[in-house]
């Protein structure tokens, strides 16, 4: 029986053509991902624990185990799965380099060079493959461990397969932490409206105020944010159907292939609608390039990148819901908030009582976070999938 997601997913897969690659087109690349910031009572981004992520990812992604040693320190973003296509009508060999100025690459697939191992945080941070070989027309066994991962749906596309080396796949994968890449602030303002701060970036062609509210959703499309915009709220009671379609036509919008929209909105549909109030928007495309520089040899005959901006917002009903909780010791509603519940607290005006139990989650939490460490692999070697399976 499918899930409700699951069904979801496919009502998107095949609301959409298959994805070609463009006529005389040579190299066509195309790229996705998610930058997550919290925001603060006046709307620019806090520092939180953006190294402290659900452990999601399969066992074969590579990980920069040292990183608890020298990245325990908050950040400002975490970027969250960056995914490249690359779109081919001939096999060929391409070089692949990405720069990360104030911050760091955590997480990657498949094995690359030059991932520093000694780096001080937010010094330069950067990524090579250089030798990805493009399988065009091939169908070749994938890596695919045994437990669910948000990594898996990412290959549901028309692009080529590559090699790295022994490694294959259908796309280049990593994530990251730094302190730049935030367009969008937001502002809950005392008329209980939100105030929705472009940064200067450039205009913002779609964003959108969400609210899941114990299981109820409500969400508020806006549109080219260029001026400071006031919002009202959205209304609970809307299904959370009709916003995956309208951000998957606004990613197709930005420059995704169809089936790269449904991909991206696969891979996320759960933590972007999970509980509580935040503001998704679509990053102009000189903000990525700025502060996420891609350099591809041979250069593309086209290239599009297209990056989700994620804001959490402390709404009024989650932070009454954290005051009664904190007092009360109910660690279960503490650990809904996960990452984000020590800015949410921070931002908690007037006396906040702590109960014995809550002391001691926050305190936990604390130290789990300076030792982050990369997660032990219990199969020596994961089972593979072939191409359509």
């Amino acid at each position: 029986m499918f899930s409700k997601y699951a069904l979801i997913g496919a009502v998107l897969l095949a609301a959409y053509a298959a994805d070609t690659i463009p006529a005389g087109s040579d190299l066509t690349v195309h790229e996705w991902g998610t930058f997550t910031s919290v925001a603060g009572t006046d709307g620019a981004p806090v520092a939180w624990a953006a190294l402290k992520t659900a452990n999601d990812l399969p066992c074969f992604v590579n990980r920069l185990s040292a990183i608890c040693v020298k990245c325990n320190a908050t950040s400002l973003v975490r970027m969250e799965t960056p995914v490249v296509y690359f779109y081919s009508k001939r096999p060929e060999t391409v070089s692949v380099h990405v720069d990360l100025p104030s911050g760091v690459i955590t997480e990657w697939y498949p094995k690359a060079t030059g991932v520093p191992r000694d780096v001080t945080y937010g010094n330069n941070g950067k990524i090579d493959w250089n030798a990805v070989q493009l399988l065009p027309g091939a169908a070749p066994e994938y890596p695919k461990d045994s437990g669910p991962s948000h990594y898996y749906a990412a290959r549901n596309t028309d692009s080529a397969s590559l090699r790295v080396e022994e490694q294959q796949e259908k796309l280049l994968f990593y994530r990251g932490v730094m302190n730049a890449g935030v367009a969008l602030g937001a502002r809950l303002m005392a008329d209980g409206k939100m105030q929705l701060r472009n940064t200067g970036w450039g205009a913002i062609p779609f964003a959108v105020v969400f609210e899941n509210r114990g299981g109820r959703t409500g969400y508020r499309v806006v549109r080219d944010v260029g001026a400071p915009v006031t919002v009202e709220l959205p209304e609970l009671g809307t299904d959370v159907a009709e916003l995956h379609r309208d951000l998957a036509d606004a990613l197709v919008s930005a420059g995704l292939y169809p089936k790269e929209a449904a991909a991206m909105v696969e891979t996320w549909r759960d933590s972007w609608f999970e509980d509580g109030m935040r503001v998704f928007y679509i990053l102009p495309r000189n903000v990525v390039d700025t502060v996420l520089p891609l350099r591809i040899a041979p250069a593309p005959s086209k290239t599009e990148r297209v990056f989700v901006g994620r804001v959490e917002v402390l709404s009024p009903s989650m932070k009454e819901s954290l005051r009664t909780a904190l007092a009360a010791g109910d660690t279960e509603t503490l650990k809904r908030c996960a990452r984000f519940l020590e800015p949410f607290i921070e931002q908690m005006t007037g006396s906040v009582v702590l109960a014995p139990a809550s002391r001691q989650f926050i305190e936990a939490a604390r130290a789990e976070r300076a030792h982050v460490t990369a997660p032990t692999c219990k199969d020596a070697a994961p089972a593979v999938v072939t191409e359509g399976q």
